[in-house]
């Protein structure tokens, strides 16, 4: 007869078949699901008569006419949106802290004080690096006429407008980081497969749930996928990744307008056919 502490220890230790089931699930209730509704939207554009460059992909937009039910969806959205984040974090949580340490979150006891000083700037930097070249790139993939014209937010203006999509930046970066990146990375590191196939796998599923702008966003968010996959392979954390993404979501929510007024060719709607 198992004791108790080594029938705990059977049951925390899942098996390889087990983990694949729990990606897969995972996946399936989160952005493994989105991937395959991109795709399927991706055709849709394709397969219609208007051009792609001449389509629109709106990323935030209302969800009620009246302003207070849509500052509740709003908000409905952004805190059952968390709800695979949460999940994650239950199946890695460790027992001893830090707790999220699975998911590259938590101090390590090699680190000093203000780590997440240190870890928040690198963020910055990485925000930077990715954010000028992409934007240029959405420009030339445009131009092409390889991606839609992306509106990243089509919100109403009211006193909410502002804070709510910081938050949906917030569920974007934390979903994203925490699952397709430090969440697929530690289930397939114990399924065996090799860094550089993680690291591309994750990229590449980066890239699947944003093909609904067009192939311009696919290659964007694999590029950025393979390098916030190299920078979690090499240091596994995961707060300059949140980071980094927060902010690129937050210029690209709240400086839409500013964008649009300064540069209407880029970032106005496109005519009608």
């Amino acid at each position: 007869m198992l004791t108790t502490r080594y029938a705990w220890r059977v049951i925390a230790t899942p098996s390889k078949t087990q983990l694949r089931w729990e990606l897969a699930i995972v996946l399936a209730l989160s952005f493994g699901a989105a991937g395959v509704r991109a795709i399927v939207v991706i055709v849709e554009r394709l397969s219609s008569e208007v051009a792609l460059s001449s389509q629109t992909a709106t990323i935030n937009r209302p969800l009620a006419d009246r302003a207070t039910f849509d500052l509740i969806y709003q908000l409905l959205s952004f805190a059952f949106g968390l709800a695979p984040v949460a999940l994650v974090a239950y199946l890695l949580w460790r027992r001893r802290a830090p707790h999220l340490g699975n998911l590259g979150l938590g101090r390590l006891p090699r680190m000093r004080r203000g780590w997440w000083g240190r870890e928040s700037a690198f963020g910055l930097l990485l925000a930077a690096a990715i954010g000028i070249p992409g934007l240029v790139f959405y420009v030339f993939a445009r131009g092409i006429g390889i991606n839609t014209t992306v509106i990243p937010a089509a919100l109403d203006t009211y006193w909410w407008t502002v804070p709510v999509l910081v938050l949906m930046a917030l569920k974007a970066a934390l979903g994203e980081e925490l699952i397709v990146v430090a969440y697929v990375f530690d289930r397939l590191k114990r399924l065996g497969v090799g860094p550089i196939a993680t690291i591309v796998s994750s990229a590449l599923l980066r890239g699947s749930y944003h093909l609904y702008q067009g192939f311009g966003g696919f290659v964007g968010n694999v590029v950025m996928g393979l390098v916030f996959g190299w920078a979690y392979q090499r240091w596994g954390r995961s707060l300059p990744l949140i980071v980094a993404h927060w902010v690129l979501d937050i210029v690209s929510f709240v400086g839409y307008p500013l964008a649009v007024a300064l540069w209407p060719a880029f970032f106005s709607l496109p005519a009608a056919a």
